[in-house]
Formats: C-alpha cells, structure tokens, sequence
C-alpha cells in the first residue's frame, strides 16, 4: 500500500475513533483548534461632533453597567410580535413634558413602523430573563431609517444641568441608553434604549473612559444632538417611565405634533 495513503486511513481511523454516541466529541481539546468566528463591531463614521460631561447623582449603579437588565437591553433581548404598525390614541392625559420621539430625525418627522417587538422581562430574584411583557402589546419599535442616516437626541423639555437633556448611562457599537434625569438607574423619569445604531465613536470613547473609572461622571447630552448613525433601514426604540416599558405607538405621549 502506498504510504500516503497508508497516512491518511490512520488519520481517518484516529478522528472515527473519537466519536461518541450523540454525536459528543471525546476530545474537546480537538474542537479548541478550530477557529472562531465573532462579529466585527461596525464601523462607525463619526458625526462632528464635541461630546462633554456632567456628575452624576449618587449612588452610581449597583453592578457593572454591561451586566445591568436596566442599562443593557441586550441582556433582556426581545421578539417581534403580530401588532400595529403605526401610531395608537390612547385615552386619558399625558405629560407636556415628555420626550418627542421625532425628534431622533433632523426633520422631526413620523417615520414608518417597519416592525414591532415586545421586551423580556426580567427576574431579580435570579438575575435572569423572564417572559415577554405582554402589558403593554408592544414595547419596542423598529422605526424606519436610511442607512447612515444621523439620530439625534429627542427633546424633553427636561433639562438635567447646564442646557443638557440627558445622560448617557449605558453605550456600546450598536445601542445606547439614555436617561432625562442625573441619576444612574431607571427609577424615576424618562429612559430612552435604541438599537441597531452605530454610535459615535467620540461618545463612545468617552463613555467608556467614564464608565472606568467609576461613573462618577458621564457623558452628557443636549435636545437634538446627534449621537451616532442608523446601522441600516430600522433602528429600535423603546421608552421607559419610571422604570416600566410603555408603547412608543402612543400618539399622545411620544409623537404630538
């Protein structure tokens, strides 16, 4: 028999031979060699602009931002969901005050509703993720974008100090979270969680310099500041009041002309 091919049967001998039943290997060391494929964070064309500061109300967070159910919504996670893609009026009042989500456009128009989600709870008790909040029927939307497309900051007619709108509690690639109050958590006032956006590397940068050392400080926003780019033809949008998820359809609340 010749040589090589002599090689090659106790090769295919040696890997048959490390099968198990359902398919489990007996050598997981095999499987360190083989080469893994992680995603790329996107890059980000940066919008011009100067990013600044502000304190941040005591205490900071109680766990590392990144590991937060509150400030990182990739740890809940969410799943499209069969609802109304537009605009709903919901009886009763609202606040004045309340930020304007056309204010993500530089023209400050309604955009199309091109998907609708609803977000997972979660449980504290285990620190892990619950069923999908059914109340409200929907809790983020997938607005209508241009790839590239620049987000702004939507005005609240809040102002958190020093003509700033809001602050950036939680930053990474491709989503952000911003709240209309000084404070480092959710409890009271307004959240505000997008997805699918490639944030500004400047902000980010800074973000990330603040969050390390310690959150004392963090970036902080004004009304219309753009903030990064749409990643492609939707980004999400969901709003918090006082912690708890609302419908951004609501006309009345999100979307007054």
């Amino acid at each position: 028999m010749p040589r090589g091919l002599l090689l090659i049967l106790i090769l295919f001998a040696a890997l048959g031979g490390s099968h198990r039943p359902g398919g489990a290997s007996a050598d997981p060391a095999w499987r360190s060699y083989l080469p893994s494929v992680m995603a790329r964070p996107p890059t980000c064309q940066p919008t011009g602009q100067r990013y600044a500061t502000l304190s941040v109300n005591p205490p900071p967070t109680d766990r590392p931002a990144e590991r937060h159910a509150d400030l990182n919504l990739s740890l809940r996670g969410y799943i499209p969901v069969d609802a109304y893609k537009g605009l709903l009026d919901y009886p009763g009042g609202s606040d004045p005050n309340a930020p304007q989500l056309s204010g993500l456009f530089a023209d400050a128009h309604i955009p199309t509703f091109r998907a609708v989600y609803q977000i997972y709870d979660w449980d504290w008790t285990c620190n892990c993720r619950g069923a999908p909040i059914a109340n409200p029927a929907v809790t983020l939307a997938g607005l209508a974008t241009a790839p590239g497309e620049i987000i702004h900051v939507p005005d609240s007619r809040y102002t958190i100090g020093d003509g700033y709108e809001v602050l950036v509690l939680y930053a990474e690639e491709t989503r952000i979270t911003l709240k209309y109050t000084g404070d480092d958590n959710v409890v009271h006032g307004y959240t505000l969680h997008l997805e699918h956006i490639c944030v500004d590397p400047a902000l980010l940068a800074l973000y990330r310099t603040w969050n390390e050392a310690g959150r004392e400080r963090l970036p902080a926003l004004q009304a219309g500041q753009p903030l990064g780019r749409a990643l492609g033809v939707e980004i999400g949008v969901a709003i918090r009041d006082s912690g708890a998820f609302m419908d951004p359809r609501s006309r009345k609340d999100w979307w007054r002309d």
